[in-house]
């Protein structure tokens, strides 16, 4: 989030929960078997619960999953739980708390904390995603990894990407995948390599005697967009097929119009029969990348 904030869009621009029932399950009907719900923050929907109700009980969905900041999550961790939905990733960029708290901006240090130790205890599926960002968190690297010692988590590196509430724009970065590994190696020469889906994002690792794992994630240098079949339906209903790519058409207004499922259906199969080879093939037809926010896109 831009330290300024963003322009929230106003709700009528917003699917309801309503609609994304009905779109869940024509993708789903369509061959979608996993499902991601993101953010922002997705639990700042208060009926956020419904949908993940209605995802629960689809058919051919085989993997739910939720990214979230864990400030408003404990509520629902029991429910969650009896609904089957135990991939959770956990965006947390620093394991001290006055890192912490001077990057989220946030007093919620506590809550965070208490809310992943709880998700860890209870047997969910945890992976806290951490962003390297030079000059402010690279110190909690190493800590943060100290997680993996005695709880069943993975500890995912990032690297930073350069949009709104970043960095903005720029060439390379100070930390990219290769550097955090061989940072790691200086306390950890010893870990070694998992095998990851092929679609994987992240390229996995395990230190011996370790409970948890750890990755890098190269969102930078885009090593996996070969494999990637991702595809983003933003909360006003854009369809992204790239974090690096523009906005494919929009799914909201064709709901709202006749014959939703069938030109939804349409839509889906065009914009995937049209996405970019690459991160970097969608950055070049998009010049204005970078002043969008990952608030509002969904990493």
């Amino acid at each position: 989030m831009p330290a300024e904030g963003i322009d929230f869009a106003k709700n009528d621009k917003l699917f309801t929960i309503a609609e994304l029932c009905e779109l869940s399950s024509i993708m789903v009907a369509q061959g979608i078997d996993k499902i991601r719900i993101t953010g922002g923050e997705p639990f700042v929907r208060k009926d956020l619960i419904i949908l993940l109700r209605h995802l629960a009980q689809l058919k051919g969905l085989n993997e739910i999953s939720i990214t979230t900041n864990a400030t408003l999550i404990g509520p629902y961790i029991s429910e969650l739980k009896e609904l089957g939905i135990t991939n959770i990733n956990v965006s947390m960029d620093a394991i001290d708390r006055a890192t912490f708290e001077r990057i989220t901006r946030r007093n919620q240090y506590d809550v965070v904390h208490d809310n992943l130790i709880r998700l860890l205890s209870e047997g969910f599926k945890v992976r806290i995603n951490f962003i390297a960002l030079d000059g402010q968190n690279t110190q909690d690297i190493l800590p943060m990894l100290d997680l993996t010692k005695h709880h069943d988590v993975s500890v995912r590196y990032l690297e930073e990407m350069p949009f709104n509430g970043g960095s903005r724009t720029f060439d390379r970065i100070a930390w990219d995948y290769k550097r955090i590994l061989e940072h790691i190696k200086t306390a950890h020469p010893d870990y070694y390599q998992l095998p990851s889906p092929k679609t994987s994002t992240s390229m996995n690792y395990k230190i011996p005697g370790f409970a948890g794992t750890f990755g890098v994630i190269p969102s930078f240098s885009r090593t996996f967009c070969g494999s990637c079949n991702r595809l983003r339906i933003s909360a006003t209903g854009d369809v992204i097929t790239c974090l690096y790519a523009q906005a494919y058409s929009n799914l909201r207004d064709i709901m709202r119009s006749g014959n939703a499922k069938e030109n939804i259906e349409k839509e889906i199969l065009k914009a995937i029969g049209n996405r970019a080879k690459t991160g970097f093939e969608a950055q070049e037809k998009y010049a204005d990348v970078f002043s969008n926010s990952m608030t509002s896109i969904g990493g």
